[in-house]
């Protein structure tokens, strides 16, 4: 069974979940939004293989996140945030539930801590 590439926003956004669910890759975008890496360089700090490197970014590529451009050996690697761009307009339409909770926690502690002055 061949799987085609994903094409909806939802499948999207379930490629960009997966790859941002690990902490390595999420060090590694982290390292791409300072600009170009090769594989090596993204596998430098976590002490990994270069086909473990290149495994988690195959992940990030197809979740559209990191762009690979060959030349020869080297393998250079761009952060591509338009993705991310998706996800944060995903975030703000649940932005209104988690908002409303801190405003009334906010309310709550401001309330309690005035309480605290009487006594």
């Amino acid at each position: 069974m061949s799987s085609a590439p994903k094409s909806t926003d939802e499948d999207q956004l379930d490629l960009i979940f997966h790859a941002l669910a690990n902490r390595t890759r999420r060090a590694q975008l982290a390292m791409l939004a300072q600009g170009p890496v090769t594989i090596s360089e993204l596998a430098a700090p976590f002490d990994m293989t270069l086909p473990a490197a290149s495994k988690h970014l195959k992940v990030l590529e197809k979740a559209g996140l990191v762009t690979r451009e060959i030349d020869g050996r080297v393998h250079r690697c761009s952060l591509r945030p338009d993705p991310l761009q998706r996800l944060q307009a995903w975030t703000e339409t649940w932005q209104h539930f988690w908002s409303g909770s801190l405003d009334a926690l906010a309310r709550f502690i401001e309330a309690e801590s005035q309480g605290d002055d009487d006594v």
